[in-house]
């Protein structure tokens, strides 16, 4: 018998329960991945609370949870090549990861190097391609200061780091207690709320673009500051200031061969993905709990061994 984590109905954290049932069979082109880590992400909570994330992604409760994996083949379906029983890999796919055992198309995995842990594989999928596309959408250069918000989030510590590999100068929004770490990056740190545009403004006087990864006052701020709206990009707020040209790429706009460059410039140490806090499986209720008040370091895991 496997564990899985299953949505029962939509609402909060207390709708998710653990399960279990048979062990699933890897189909032909496809690997089982007995999964020793997976990630967290807002969009998972945006699911089974249910409105327009659970429709987008069609979830139908009673459903599985969760994207980001990372573990080993244990089982390998017909035709496939490439792997083999024992390697360790890691990919996404939605609401299906937070379990014990995943069947995924093979071309969907990749091989995790060895100098990237676990819980950084486990948690890379959705943040990883978010990122890496949302970063590259903006044509980034020297030549720029960006203003990303929820720069030590998931996601914005990536393209924090990302963009200050362009050459751009970065200024990030974060709570006080990750200003230093921030500034150790190389980000210029500024607190979030009231006065946001001042602030901005006393750390970096001409803003040229903004990646928005918090909603919609990075939208607005960024606008005040006399950022264009074609130099605005969000995946947390769509839709706000409808027509002001302001964009929307997210991880779709990420191919597998994106993710495995960022993978390698984690493993080397280039850039930094922390890990904020590792729950055990059947806390995943505490797990989006704690995800969900915020103010994070890097990303939330469950470990499922």
């Amino acid at each position: 018998m496997a564990r899985y984590v299953r949505i029962e109905e939509f609402g909060g954290p207390g709708v998710l329960s653990i399960v279990h049932d048979e062990q699933p069979q890897a189909g032909r082109g496809e690997v089982r991945v007995r999964v020793h880590t997976a990630g967290l992400n807002p969009v998972d909570y945006k699911i089974f609370h249910g409105g327009p994330a659970a429709v987008r992604y069609e979830a139908v409760p009673p459903c599985g949870n969760g994207n980001d994996f990372a573990g080993v083949i244990d089982e390998l379906g017909d035709g496939v090549s490439g792997f083999q029983i024992g390697d360790a890999v890691f990919g996404g796919k939605r609401m299906q990861a937070q379990a014990d055992f995943v069947v995924v198309d093979a071309s969907r995995v990749l091989p995790k190097p060895a100098a990237l842990s676990f819980e950084q594989a486990g948690a890379l999928d959705i943040a990883g391609r978010a990122a890496w596309a949302s970063v590259a959408s903006l044509g980034l250069s020297a030549d720029d200061t960006v203003l990303i918000s929820a720069a030590a989030g998931g996601v914005g510590v990536l393209a924090g780091q990302l963009a200050l590999r362009t050459g751009a100068t970065v200024v990030g929004t974060a709570s006080p207690a990750n200003h230093g770490f921030l500034r150790g990056l190389g980000v210029i740190p500024v607190a979030y709320g009231d006065g946001l545009v001042d602030r901005v403004r006393a750390a970096a006087p001409v803003v040229t673009a903004a990646l928005d990864y918090n909603g919609t006052a990075t939208i607005d701020a960024a606008l005040e500051l006399g950022v264009p709206g074609g130099r605005i990009n969000t995946i947390a707020a769509r839709g706000h200031r409808a027509g002001a040209g302001i964009t929307e790429v997210g991880g779709q706009a990420a191919d597998i061969d994106d993710l495995r460059a960022l993978s390698a410039l984690i493993a080397s140490g280039e850039i930094v993905l922390p890990i904020d806090r590792v729950f055990p499986l059947e806390q995943v209720q505490g797990a989006y709990r704690h995800l969900m008040a915020g103010h994070l370091r890097g990303k939330v895991v469950l470990a499922t061994r």
